[in-house]
């Protein structure tokens, strides 16, 4: 499935700056191109719930929904995927569960990931992470511009049109960057939920995004 990963939205009730995730997907509906659900503290109960919330907002406006690592509440909630760890069920048996029109995508941060990455399998990768960050604890350091402009090279190497987006750190003042590295869009998450006005931060990282794609493009 083609996947628009421009402005990627991650909606986790643990750094929402205390907003109901639907309310904030609601906010940033008209920019987002696309929105993970990771909850890595709920339960099952919960997570469907959020789930199914998320979806009454998002279906509507044909904005994908992805769950976080959890096939299972993606296929009862039926979210339109899941995005994958490297420690998670591998990507083979999740295509086996979910289908083939399922979009399925994987976390990559190095070089040896890039170059066993399954992208026959995929929809897309989230390299990162390119910058430090809060929302998420980092078991290595980030990668930085140079790190992801290494591993998209190596992904495009392999799929020259491959969809690639990064994740870890990005706003509005870097995001431009990212794009010039090679991504095709931002996964974010703080710069989202805990700005003042989602809504306004989601207009401006699109158009930040979308600004980068049309120069990339012409360069």
């Amino acid at each position: 499935m083609k996947v628009d990963l421009r402005l990627y939205a991650l909606a986790d009730p643990a750094v929402s700056g205390g907003r109901d995730l639907a309310d904030l997907a609601r906010r940033i509906a008209g920019s987002a191109t696309l929105v993970q659900l990771r909850d890595k503290h709920g339960s099952t109960k919960t997570l469907m719930e959020e789930a199914r919330a998320l979806i009454g907002v998002l279906a509507p406006l044909d904005i994908p929904l992805l769950i976080n690592d959890r096939v299972d509440v993606a296929l009862a909630a039926e979210a339109d995927g899941v995005h994958i760890g490297q420690d998670d069920m591998s990507v083979a048996d999740a295509r086996l569960l979910l289908g083939k029109t399922a979009i399925i995508g994987l976390s990559v941060k190095t070089v040896e990931q890039a170059r066993e990455a399954p992208l026959d399998l995929l929809d897309y990768v989230a390299i990162g992470g390119v910058y430090g960050t809060t929302s998420k604890e980092q078991k290595t350091g980030p990668i930085g511009i140079d790190g992801l402009r290494e591993v998209a090279d190596i992904i495009r190497g392999r799929a020259a049109k491959f969809p690639i987006c990064a994740i870890a750190g990005i706003n509005a003042g870097n995001a431009a960057d990212v794009i010039a590295a090679g991504a095709d869009g931002i996964a974010v998450i703080s710069a989202l939920s805990k700005a003042p006005d989602p809504g306004l931060a989601a207009r401006t990282l699109r158009n930040a995004v979308d600004v980068a794609l049309a120069q990339r493009g012409r360069a």
